[in-house]
């Protein structure tokens, strides 16, 4: 259902034409509008924020045991659990809230910040995506006031 996200490498001109054009530190234009990257699966993604949060409502459903339409419950715990002792889960970053797992995913290219946030036990998240190589401050902003405003419990520092 993620009709608004691609792995396509150039962007069709279509798509081209929707996408927000990259930014650099120093406020310049990403060259080509935007960086075309051969490894897809790490960068190459191509989404909507309402896509994202789409993707983390039914991960968090499958979490909650709601729905194994999408993914197991298991499968999702399994994601949303801290491997090998590290402090990451299957993709993610994994933090605590009250017992129940905040999942934290940075996203960044040359031009773009992104972060996803999902606390799957309360059924609330967060998308942020930006078009600057600088726009994690503006995302990291917003992310620590949401957290203030529903009473996540995030770590100090934002893991990527």
């Amino acid at each position: 259902g993620m009709t608004n996200s691609t792995f396509d490498q150039p962007l069709s001109e279509h798509r081209e034409a929707e996408a927000a054009v990259g930014h650099l530190g120093d406020g310049k234009e990403v060259p080509g509008r935007c960086r075309i990257v051969p490894e897809r699966a790490a960068g190459g993604l191509w989404s909507t924020p309402s896509d994202l949060a789409n993707l983390l409502i039914l991960v968090g459903r499958a979490w909650r045991g709601e729905s194994r339409l999408f993914l197991a419950p298991e499968t999702a715990r399994d994601m949303f659990t801290r491997q090998n002792g590290g402090p990451y889960g299957l993709g993610a970053a994994i933090a605590d809230d009250e017992g129940a797992p905040v999942v934290l995913k940075r996203g960044q290219n040359v031009g773009y910040q992104a972060y996803l946030v999902l606390l799957p036990g309360r059924g609330q998240g967060l998308v942020v995506m930006t078009n600057s190589d600088n726009g994690s401050i503006l995302a990291e902003a917003l992310i620590r006031r949401a957290a203030e405003l529903y009473g996540w419990q995030l770590p100090t520092v934002l893991p990527d």
